[in-house]
């Protein structure tokens, strides 16, 4: 059965597709409909879309939380509905021109390292089981509690007002749009988004990503890049076959949480001690 990991360009713009397009795109390029991605970009956003193809998106919480990379450009001066230039203008403020790159700066030391961030009203975040953004299109007013977010990086590097080109490294969860309408709060001249590339995920980097269409089941990478950060644990035929059945091993000295299993180089499944066993949580090899 195919599993494997594919490093997608997807592009961006006033045109561009949704991740959901893409991940159709992928469908078709390798033949199979068991396609997911370990994080969406909104359509208007440019970069790297890290895709799980078969068995291997069963690895995707795994890696749900590894931090993001991004370049991107915030305009001051015009709060929108979307935090972004997709979005219908709701204020404008030439407060922006009193601004030099010393002051940007100063504003953008303020959101390193952990902040509560309040995502946009237009985002996929659930209210009372229904995506905040379905709920801000049919003109409720939507006000969704901020929750902790970590900027590892948010470097200024240019300032041509009213835009600031920026790179930031941030991690999962972490709304850029919120990003970029916090510093414009901070500047008390509101802000948008106005482009965004995403550049890393993880590990995995922009350049080493192709077109949708060009993903190939040849080129797909190893699903145990994944788990690369778990301790890992190689079983003999006896344990490959007690694992791929839903039994638990025992548990070796030191193994604690989770721990990748493998038989013959291969990743088996991903386990988790409880007690003196490791029991299998996820199954990814074949039989």
């Amino acid at each position: 059965m195919i599993s494997g990991v594919a490093l997608v360009v997807k592009p961006g713009g006033p045109e561009g597709p949704t991740s959901h397009d893409v991940v159709d795109t992928v469908r078709r390029a390798l033949g199979t409909d068991r396609v997911g991605h370990l994080g969406t970009l909104d359509p208007f956003a440019a970069g790297l879309l890290v895709m799980v193809v078969g068995r291997a998106t069963r690895l995707a919480p795994l890696a749900a939380a590894w931090p993001k990379a991004y370049e991107g450009v915030i305009r001051l001066g015009t709060t929108t509905t979307t935090d972004d230039a997709t979005g219908e203008p709701v204020a404008t403020s030439e407060a922006w021109r009193g601004s030099d790159a010393a002051q940007v700066e100063q504003v953008l030391a303020r959101f390193r390292g952990a902040y509560d961030q309040r995502p946009p009203a237009y985002s996929a975040v659930k209210v009372a089981g229904v995506r905040a953004y379905r709920r801000a299109r049919r003109g409720e007013t939507v006000a969704l509690p901020a929750r902790r977010v970590e900027v590892a990086e948010l470097a200024l590097l240019r300032y041509a007002p009213p835009d600031l080109a920026f790179r930031a490294r941030v991690s999962g969860g972490t709304y850029l749009r919120g990003l970029a309408r916090d510093v414009g709060a901070a500047l008390g001249c509101g802000a948008h988004l106005a482009t965004l590339t995403r550049t890393a995920v993880g590990p995995y980097q922009l350049g080493e990503a192709v077109a949708p269409e060009a993903v190939t089941r040849q080129g797909l990478r190893d699903p145990a890049e994944l788990v690369a950060d778990l301790p890992r644990r190689e079983l003999d035929e006896a344990g490959r076959a007690a694992v791929m059945h839903g039994r638990p091993v025992p548990a070796g000295k030191g193994e604690e949480g989770r721990v990748a299993l493998f038989a013959a180089g291969q990743l088996v499944a991903v386990a988790e001690r409880v007690g003196e066993l490791l029991k299998p949580r996820v199954v990814v090899a074949d039989e």
